[in-house]
């Protein structure tokens, strides 16, 4: 395991020394044709960026493995517990404020001691949690299990992009987090299979069961193969010693607040999304739950596709400017999805521009996100952790919504795109209005 604690992540063989402009030059028998190290994850082998890749992909693939495993279970759980849809998908608002809690205190936790101890604590409370959702009695239980689990997940996520912050920057920052998102973004394909699979052979109890195993592989995965990436020295220094001044060097960029909005906008769309299309393709149009797994998971591809194409784009035109088209796209498909449920065009009505919706969410969560991260390199655990907490935070707030319009008359197309258009249009207007693309500097090499 690679132990970086002590020292920046540099070949131990040769010598080096800092150059005027920060870099670092790697001196081996020849120092003046010995490369320039521009990040300390410069110089690290191509088979331990993929192993880093593969886990901690796979710790942040375990929030939405939490979220979306059970998802085909809801209207189990609104039969099994006799209640409401929308009180079923309180426990799904419970996730997501747990998750936004708990990135709030691992986030400037992880600046503040590093990345390794948070990681560790936080990932074992989720398996905890998930077998006490496992054995919960009743709904209410069950909600507090969630917000647990909710919290529990959110470590991977936010250490895992600091670590990845840590290590990278600039262009080489874009291509580590969409490849890392790659791993991660198997996750919302894979879940609704598998949890419509297991409700083949199990109960909705048994999915809890099998995240806490998933969280318990993760926890083994992190103790052996993720090392330290935030050296001791870089755990306090001017202007980021505390708590209130990480945040505070944060929330006074203009750029970051504005793409704060644009991310925690595109989430809550995708989760009114989420918490509405068990209902809406189960209940409206009467799948039976393998093949709403299919269709989530087809849906899902948009959004792994979009990650993809958007790291490609963003390192050649610049992250704000293909913000400016998925915003724009978003909006659009929203808008499609209720003209064409008015029209009464049905099934395909639907599912269509739901999956331009989709990819075009994949095109904006790692735009945003690299533009948060690369301008707080020395906060990037806070910055995470704000960005999740506002991801999480406000889309746990918003969900909900789709299930109060539908109140009385169930869930339709034009109740859930309705809140998804409107999410889009204020993450359009943040965009113009407080980042204002035209005023974002170029990704650095």
């Amino acid at each position: 395991m690679l132990d970086t604690a002590s020292h920046p992540v540099i070949p131990t063989s040769s010598h080096s020394v800092p150059t005027t402009t920060g870099a670092i030059r790697a001196l081996g028998k020849n120092p003046a044709t010995a490369p320039i190290v521009l990040h300390p994850g410069d110089s690290i082998p191509a088979s331990r960026r993929v192993l880093y890749i593969i886990v901690l992909g796979a710790l942040t693939a375990l929030g939405p493995f939490t979220i979306d495993l059970y998802l085909p279970a809801f209207p189990v759980l609104e039969a099994d517990f006799q209640t409401t849809a929308a009180a079923i998908q309180l426990t799904l608002t419970g996730t997501m404020i747990g998750f936004a809690l708990g990135q709030l205190i691992v986030g400037p936790l992880s600046d503040k001691v590093g990345r390794r101890i948070p990681l560790l604590s936080v990932t074992a409370l989720h398996v905890a949690a998930s077998i006490f959702a496992a054995l919960a009695p009743t709904l209410g239980t069950l909600s507090v299990a969630r917000v647990l689990m909710g919290a529990g997940a959110a470590a991977g996520g936010v250490v895992a992009a600091a670590i990845i912050r840590d290590l990278f920057g600039g262009k080489r920052l874009v291509v580590m987090l969409s490849r890392m998102a790659m791993v991660s973004g198997v996750a919302p394909v894979l879940a609704p299979l598998a949890g419509s699979a297991l409700l083949l052979v199990m109960n909705w109890r048994g999915i809890f069961v099998v995240l806490a195993v998933y969280g318990a592989v993760m926890l083994v995965s992190a103790i052996l193969f993720v090392p330290e990436t935030l050296p001791p020295a870089r755990r306090g220094g001017p202007g980021s010693s505390t708590v209130w001044q990480r945040y505070g060097s944060v929330f006074r960029d203009r750029v970051f607040i504005g793409v704060l909005i644009i991310g925690a906008m595109a989430f809550s769309g995708l989760f009114s999304y989420l918490s509405a299309s068990s209902f809406l393709f189960q209940v409206t149009y009467g799948f039976n739950p393998q093949q709403y797994g299919v269709l989530f998971a087809v849906n899902s591809v948009g959004v792994v596709v979009g990650v993809q194409i958007a790291s490609r784009l963003a390192a050649r035109f610049g992250p704000q400017w293909v913000l400016a088209v998925s915003t724009a796209v978003l909006v659009i498909a929203g808008g499609a999805i209720v003209v064409t449920d008015q029209l009464g065009l049905g099934l395909w009505g639907t599912v269509i521009p739901l999956f331009f919706f989709m990819t075009a969410c994949g095109f904006t969560f790692p735009c945003a996100q690299v533009l948060a991260l690369d301008r707080h390199g020395k906060a990037a655990g806070t910055a995470q952790s704000i960005i999740g907490a506002a991801n999480f935070g406000v889309a746990g707030i918003i969900s909900p919504v789709v299930g109060l319009l539908a109140a009385g008359s169930g869930i339709t197309a034009t109740t859930m795109a309705s809140v998804m258009v409107g999410c889009a249009a204020i993450g359009v207007l943040s965009l113009w209005l407080l980042v204002r693309p035209r005023t974002v500097e170029r990704l650095a090499p």
